[in-house]
């Protein structure tokens, strides 16, 4: 929508994203890369030719990079499409800034979801890691309760700051609102009628497309201009250098990055205010040493952070040629906040294999005080997620394992140390404290048996601390034989509660 809140632009009906089927098998495990933002949803049952089973629901099947941001839903959302056959499995997701009125949300066969700063009318079910941060409405914790749903909920938000957005003012004009950063938060941050931030009108960005050339785009950046770049696939000779503090860098219909000469596809330099969204980024055919960089070391604004919102990163699955990336996303900037990232090595697609769409790690976070929602890292080959900022929160983590080492040997992190943790704290950190974490075993696409010492690892201190842990079993031969540093667990192909049941470590230490 193009209003300033979400009751400027209302659609009587639906929205709805469907399972795809492939023969009798109706899933919605691949249903990525798409967005729905900043409008009303009355939900009616009038759709022309709707059956019973759909009428009377809007459905968002999705799963990740799949956005759901400044929506107010009047009516039923099913965040799984039930009305195509079975199975009709999920993996998503991410809500945010978004109130639901009339009706609870179903979430059926959503196996994972995070939601924040949103207003619930009620949650059914979850399956295996519901993770809820500022919700009013939100069901009660219950993670870990024999016979719960797996719910870990957070009464407020450390730190939030929602996404910008364009729109149109009174007189037709074009603008961009950049909201405020909270603290301590609840509920959506326009449910009171006025939001804090900024409105900031179009003439003071620069507009690319494509064709554009990264000179044009760094000079015009390097003028005090900042960016939209609207939709398409930028092939990129050259690494984007955002150098002055406070840019707003927006993209839309999720703009493509693609580096080509091993350079990173962005490079943001301040640790104040810098904006980052609506971006995929893909690896190209030359390595890069990391794809997307912001911040260097040293203090950052915790009243003006650096934000990275709805970047999604792919190595291999889009392209026809290998490709390759060491790091995806290098986070130095002190305070700054991580919300909805997925960072995947691809599993499926073009140019697929060990050695063929190679990356080592998704995330790598150096800042302190950085707060992170919605962490989907996924298939990398050694430790995915490298956390050694102080200070550090992690709400919600999804992550699988990579499908296709071709022998242990070939997946371990030292001499003793059987495969990588899916999420390390290095053993600097004195502080840090994770919410809602999640490892999937998925051995698929090898014939080595293989095993990892633990899923997540981390310094044995008082502040380091987990909330809410688990790992489920899904395939393959081998696992994991601990949740964390020796504890929890085994987690294997031959000692498990069964493919799919999640086994849980409420607490740690």
């Amino acid at each position: 929508g193009l209003g300033l809140n979400p009751g400027d632009v209302v659609v009587n009906g639906q929205i709805n994203v469907y399972n795809q089927c492939f023969g009798t098998n109706c899933i919605a495990l691949d249903n990525f890369w798409r967005s729905l933002s900043n409008l009303t949803i009355n939900v009616t049952g009038n759709k022309p030719g709707g059956t019973p089973c759909s009428n009377a629901t809007d459905f968002w099947a999705v799963s990740q990079a799949a956005p759901f941001r400044r929506v107010h839903v009047n009516g039923l959302l099913s965040l799984m499409d039930y009305c195509d056959g079975s199975p009709d499995f999920a993996s998503g997701g991410f809500i945010a800034d978004s109130q639901f009125t009339g009706a609870s949300i179903t979430n059926g066969s959503q196996q994972q979801w995070v939601t924040r700063n949103s207003s619930l009318d009620g949650w059914s079910n979850g399956v295996w890691n519901q993770v809820f941060c500022g919700d009013p409405g939100a069901p009660a914790q219950s993670f870990g309760v024999a016979g719960a749903n797996p719910y870990t909920t957070l009464t407020t938000c450390p730190a939030t700051e929602e996404e910008p957005f364009l729109y149109t003012d009174s007189q037709g004009s074009y603008r961009v609102f950049v909201p405020a950063v909270q603290h301590d938060s609840s509920g959506p941050a326009w449910a009171g009628g006025s939001e804090a931030g900024s409105s900031v009108p179009l003439s003071k960005f620069f507009v690319a497309s494509p064709s554009t050339s990264v000179l044009a785009i760094d000079l015009a950046l390097a003028a005090g201009q900042d960016l939209i770049l609207t939709p398409g696939v930028y092939n990129l000779d050259q690494s984007i250098v955002v150098s002055r503090p406070g840019t707003v860098v927006l993209g839309l219909g999720m703009a493509t990055l693609v580096p080509q000469r091993g350079n990173a596809a962005m490079v943001v330099i301040p640790n104040t205010g810098v904006k980052v969204s609506g971006l995929i980024i893909d690896a190209g055919p030359v390595k890069s040493p990391v794809l997307l960089s912001v911040g260097t070391p040293g203090p950052g604004s915790a009243s003006n952070p650096d934000l990275i919102q709805d970047v999604f990163f792919r190595i291999g699955g889009a392209e026809t040629t290998p490709v390759s990336a060491t790091v995806s996303l290098l986070d130095n900037a002190s305070n700054s906040i991580l919300d909805d990232v997925w960072a995947w090595r691809a599993d499926h697609g073009n140019a697929v294999g060990w050695t063929v769409n190679t990356a080592d790690t998704g995330v790598v976070v150096t800042g302190n005080n950085v707060t992170a929602y919605g962490l989907f890292v996924e298939h990398y080959q050694k430790t995915e997620v490298i956390w050694s900022g102080q200070g550090g929160t992690d709400v919600f983590f999804q992550n699988e394992m990579p499908y296709d080492p071709p022998s242990q040997s070939a997946w371990m992190a030292g001499p003793t140390q059987d495969g990588y943790p899916a999420f390390l704290v290095t053993k600097n950190v004195k502080s840090f404290q994770g919410y809602g974490m999640g490892s999937y075993i998925v051995f698929i696409q090898t014939i080595a048996t293989l095993f990892a010492d633990e899923a997540f690892q981390a310094p044995k201190t008082p502040g380091v601390q987990f909330h809410d842990l688990l790992v489920v079993y899904l395939g393959g031969s081998g696992g994991d034989k601990s949740i964390i540093n020796g504890v929890g667990g085994p987690v294997t192909s031959t000692d498990n509660p069964g493919i799919g049941t999640p086994v849980d470590l409420v607490s740690y230490p």
